[in-house]
């Protein structure tokens, strides 16, 4: 029993102590006198709520897994989009979803693009918004941008709304709504786009061609400042299969040849007129820079006299832009990715950071009079300082060791967690009191026998009351709903903490206490 009795409490001691080391001895990522980390209501920022747009055809039938690209190709000229803008992916042996990423397609025009191409559809399997799939694509590239941006701590999550919406939530600490915006607030689809002209029976035309997309670079060096007569710059290197297929367009559409240094770049960025042989870096349909074809790289992209083509084994060129800032910006999206569709931003909220940090004593100072509340009642009831004492104290350390736990996972705190420390206090010290009066309500304490009888019947309703709350608080922990995520998960692993840790501890250092006597 005695052995027992002790391993409760050195189990205590132990993440005490733990605790202790992980909340105050520097690690190095945070700055203050803990290690914790704070989210947007206890440390400002920016939060953004958006959708994303677009529209999904499920279980269409027709699609192959040869004919993909070809439907996605089809799709997309029926709509009058991009291929980029169309993406098609197998469910079944037989049956795909069909996504399209624009905010102007309707449901009616969508159903006909797919039925034109011959594709099995209805008006029933389709939907307005995107795929888990895209949802989760997104998530990530959201992501790789807030931590490639300069931005740190920021966090990308979706949300399910009461209506059945799913939306994608960014929170940006420390960063204001214009920081965030340019981050995030486009989808950064880069192409390397070709214009050139071609002889058709009614003459001359210029014609368009993708060549290079996010996914063809195997390297991007940093962006460079305009130096010697060059424009700022990014340094790229391609895939080998991009770099292949790269040489042959070249050399196919004459790029090589009369194409050198045959580009009107005023014509490019106009629009209007015949831009000639230009080399287009597009970045979300807007034409950022309009390049020659120099004569090095031509003289790269052609055979040599061993037939070798010296671009396949260098790969690499420099894309240019107008502005350094536009080159920073197109390494950030070639190397973040691009998003699948637009971000159909719903609500924007910005908290200074000033009045974020008065949250924090404020926060504090709720708990403490919480604490202090619980304190003067359990002092009024039970008048006994060896039995009220251990009771205070376990309910302080119970605190203590969740907020180790969330230093040890990084949790950025909120109010919605203060809210589930509170909780915690709260049912803690219920449960306290309920083994507190099991043993002292009913009669004298002569044996370890006795107390630990009364102390197991105490432990069964306790241990009732926690899987009551752990099961109630499951499908919040669970669903994507915000705040209430946050405040499920720290009640929950507080109730664990009690039951396991706390509570058993408290149990044999009453005892100790009572046999004493």
């Amino acid at each position: 029993m005695k052995l027992r009795e002790n391993w409760r409490i050195t189990l205590l001691a132990l993440l005490l102590v733990t605790s202790g080391v992980l909340l105050f001895v520097p690690s190095g990522e945070t700055e203050g006198p803990t290690n914790l980390q704070y989210g947007l209501e206890l440390d400002g920022g920016t939060r953004l709520r958006a959708d994303l747009v677009g529209m999904t055809a499920e279980d269409v039938g027709g699609v192959t897994a040869d004919n993909i690209g070809e439907v996605e190709q089809q799709v997309a000229a029926e709509l009058g989009l991009d291929q980029i803008d169309v993406t098609v992916r197998r469910s079944t042996q037989s049956t795909a979803t069909v996504e399209a990423f624009d905010g102007d397609v309707t449901e009616s025009e969508f159903l006909t693009a797919l039925q034109t191409v011959g594709l099995d559809a209805s008006s029933e399997r389709i939907r307005a918004g995107v795929t888990e799939q895209t949802r989760d694509v997104a998530t990530e590239v959201l992501e790789r941008r807030i931590n490639q941006g300069g931005l740190t701590g920021g966090t990308v999550t979706t949300v399910a709304s009461g209506t059945g919406n799913v939306f994608v939530v960014s929170e940006v600490p420390g960063a204001n709504r214009s920081e965030v915006l340019q981050l995030i607030g486009q989808p950064g689809r880069v192409q390397i786009v070709a214009t050139y002209p071609a002889e058709t029976d009614n003459g001359t035309v210029t014609r368009r061609a993708s060549l290079l997309t996010q996914g063809d670079f195997a390297g991007i060096r940093p962006a460079q400042q305009a130096s010697q007569g060059s424009p700022p710059r990014v340094p790229v290197t391609l895939t080998e299969s991009a770099a292949t297929d790269f040489t042959n367009d070249m050399q196919e559409f004459g790029f090589t040849g009369p194409g050198v240094n045959g580009c009107d770049q005023e014509a490019a960025y106009n629009g209007t007129g015949d831009p000639g042989y230009c080399l287009l870096t597009v970045v979300d349909g807007e034409v950022t820079y309009a390049a020659d074809m120099s004569a090095g790289l031509a003289g790269d992209l052609r055979p040599g006299p061993d037939g070798d083509v010296p671009f396949l084994q260098t790969r690499g060129f420099s894309m240019n832009t107008r502005a350094f800032e536009e080159a920073q910006n197109l390494k950030l999206n070639l190397e973040s990715g691009a998003l699948p569709t637009e971000l159909d931003i719903q609500s924007q909220l910005f908290l200074a950071p000033s009045l974020a940090q008065a949250f924090k004593p404020l926060a504090l100072l709720t708990g403490l009079a919480a604490w202090l509340t619980v304190t003067g009642v359990i002092f009024y009831r039970y008048r006994e300082p060896k039995v009220a004492v251990p009771m205070l104290g376990t309910a302080i350390a119970e605190v203590f060791i969740l907020l180790g736990f969330a230093a040890a996972v990084g949790l950025a705190l909120d109010l919605s967690h203060i809210a589930g420390f509170i909780a915690v206090i709260g049912t803690g010290v219920d449960d306290l009191v309920i083994i507190a009066d099991e043993v002292l309500q009913r009669g004298e304490i002569k044996t370890g026998r006795v107390f630990q009888n009364r102390f197991r019947k105490a432990f069964w309703v306790i241990g009732a009351a926690a899987a009551t709350t752990i099961i109630a608080m499951s499908p919040l922990a669970v669903l994507s709903l915000g705040d209430l995520q946050g405040f499920a998960i720290v009640t929950i692993v507080g109730v664990l903490i009690g039951v396991l840790v706390t509570r058993p501890a408290y149990g044999s250092i009453l005892r100790r206490l009572l046999l004493e006597e």
